[in-house]
């Protein structure tokens, strides 16, 4: 009879594999309360709440997107992510007396749209990942986003118009859209090809606004 040689080399990696998934979950649900929690902490000085609500978020949301696994894992940790964020920010609240649903996002509706948003912008952290123009094209449809939401909330009759967020915060967070790029991409020509991308979807979403 044939012996059959088992390669346990192959059950170690696909341990390691397993173990690593269970760890970015963990480090996923963790970051959201710690980033939920802090964020209630933190927004009670406006300035402060300028930078970090909802950057902060968006922030963890790509960090745990780009570091997944699988195009699967990348939708499910970004989820929790962004579920534990708004319990602990709901959990926040409600130490300091005020148990608000609205805690994040502003309203029923702002609420339901940063969730899906925080989920795209996991999915499209991990798509960059990729060396090819997928890649490149998902770094600047980020970029694009953030670049947009500055733009909105720091243009005077737009959308979201917040007298606050000009100058200062605007600039931070216009300038670290932009350098997300230069993070995302290794080289030149992507770098580029992203900006591009970056650039047309926030003059695009500009120019609907001023438009519509």
């Amino acid at each position: 009879m044939e012996k059959t040689v088992i390669d346990y080399a192959d059950f170690a990696e696909y341990d390691r594999r397993q173990r690593g998934i269970q760890r970015h979950m963990l480090a996923a649900f963790l970051g959201g309360l710690a980033v939920g929690l802090l964020g209630m902490l933190l927004t009670r000085w406006s300035f402060v709440g300028e930078f970090y609500d909802p950057y902060a978020y968006l922030a963890l949301a790509i960090a745990v997107g780009a570091t997944a696994s699988g195009f699967g894992w990348a939708l499910l940790t970004t989820f929790l992510a962004a579920v534990s964020t708004l319990v602990a920010a709901m959990g926040g609240s409600a130490l300091q007396g005020e148990f608000d649903f609205d805690a994040i996002g502003g309203s029923p509706i702002g609420l339901n749209v940063l969730l899906v948003l925080l989920v795209a912008l996991g999915l499209l952290a991990y798509v960059t990942r990729r060396a090819d123009g997928w890649g490149d094209l998902a770094a600047g449809a980020i970029s694009g986003v953030l670049l947009s939401d500055v733009i909105d909330r720091a243009t005077p009759g737009f959308v979201d118009s917040q007298v606050a967020f000009w100058p200062a915060p605007a600039l931070v967070i216009g300038a670290l859209s932009v350098g997300l790029v230069l993070l995302l991409r290794r080289s030149t020509a992507g770098r580029l090809r992203a900006g591009g991308v970056a650039l047309i979807l926030a003059g695009v979403f500009a120019l609907g606004v001023l438009t519509g």
